[in-house]
Formats: structure tokens, C-alpha cells, sequence
């Protein structure tokens, strides 16, 4: 039988699309006032890789990837989700959203998204949220899944999270090229 302990801090992670980039400014200010000051965050890139959010959210969609000070138990997750959704709500015009924010987590073997769909590769949470096992850390580059978004594939964006699993790691105060599978 294997023994219980308790899992290591996770580091708070979030991808934020946007209308428009001028929205950033009151969106950042809701977001450290939810979680803590950013302490990473990636150029704004144009989110062309899906019509997904285009009849809600319109066309030309800036995206970016965020990273929060500090660690975090991955337990809270559902509940950052769920906070994260009250965000979008509450700046929602008409009843259309005008930014999605995807809050996940890195460790040191994996990044997972938070999400309210249910699919073959997602385990369920509790409080209608699941955990998306997006990218595996292995051979010292996040590796994409079959089921990983086409954004997350990009050199940009995985050079981006594989910067913040550096930080992770030495908030850890662990090596960064420390096995992923010691997990």
C-alpha cells in the first residue's frame, strides 16, 4: 500500500485572450487582486488558431500567456476556475464575453488547464471543473499531446511556460533540469 502525503506547490499560470489589448491595464489589476502580482507574461500574440470564441468575442483576438508570483496547492484549482469565470461575467457585454482567461498550473512534470468540458484526456475536479493534462515535461522541453491546443504548440508559447518552470523550480529550490518524473 502506498503511503499519503501531500503534494508540492504548484505555480499559478493563466492564458488571457482579449478584444483588444487596451482592455490588459483593468483586466491585470482584477486578476492580482484575485491571485498576486504577475511576475511573468508573454508578448500579446494574435489568436488565430481557432473560430471558437469569434461569434462571442468577435474577430482579431490578442492573446498572451501570464504567470503569478509565488506558489500555490494545486487543490484550489476549481476554485480559481470558478473565479476566473465570475471575472469574464462580470466584464461580459450584453451577455457576450469580452475576454476568456484559462487558469492552469505548472509543475515540474506537467502543465494543466482548468476547464468546464468534459473529455477523454480530462479528469473531473468536483464543483463542475476539470483538469486538462496539456503538456508533459520530458527530455527537458514541455512536449505537446495530441489533444494540446495549436497555440500551445508554438515555439513562442512553450519557450514562454518552459521560462516559468525554470522560475517554478528555483521558487522550489530545486535545479531546473531536475527530473520531471521525481514528481
Amino acid at each position: 500500500m502506498g503511503s499519503v502525503k501531500s503534494y508540492h506547490p504548484v505555480k499559478l499560470i493563466a492564458a488571457v485572450t482579449v478584444q483588444a489589448e487596451e482592455q490588459w491595464p483593468e483586466l491585470q489589476a482584477a486578476l492580482e487582486r484575485l491571485f498576486a502580482p504577475l511576475d511573468m507574461a508573454m508578448n500579446w500574440y494574435d489568436f488565430h488558431h481557432t473560430d471558437y470564441y469569434t461569434a462571442e468575442m468577435g474577430p482579431s483576438l490578442k492573446k498572451r500567456m501570464i504567470s503569478f508570483q509565488g506558489l500555490i496547492d494545486a487543490e484550489r484549482l476549481p476554485d480559481i476556475k470558478l473565479a476566473t469565470n465570475r471575472l469574464e461575467e462580470s466584464i461580459a457585454d450584453g451577455g457576450k464575453r469580452r475576454v476568456n482567461i484559462d487558469p492552469g498550473y505548472i509543475c515540474a512534470p506537467r502543465l494543466v488547464l482548468a476547464t468546464t468540458k468534459d473529455y477523454s484526456h480530462r479528469v473531473y475536479l468536483g464543483k463542475g471543473i476539470f483538469a486538462d493534462l496539456h503538456l508533459l515535461f520530458l527530455k527537458g522541453h514541455f512536449q505537446p499531446q495530441p489533444w494540446t491546443y495549436p497555440d500551445y504548440r508554438e515555439p513562442a508559447v512553450l519557450g514562454f511556460f518552459e521560462r516559468v518552470r525554470e522560475q517554478y523550480m528555483t521558487e522550489l529550490g530545486l535545479a531546473a533540469s531536475a527530473p520531471a518524473d521525481k514528481d
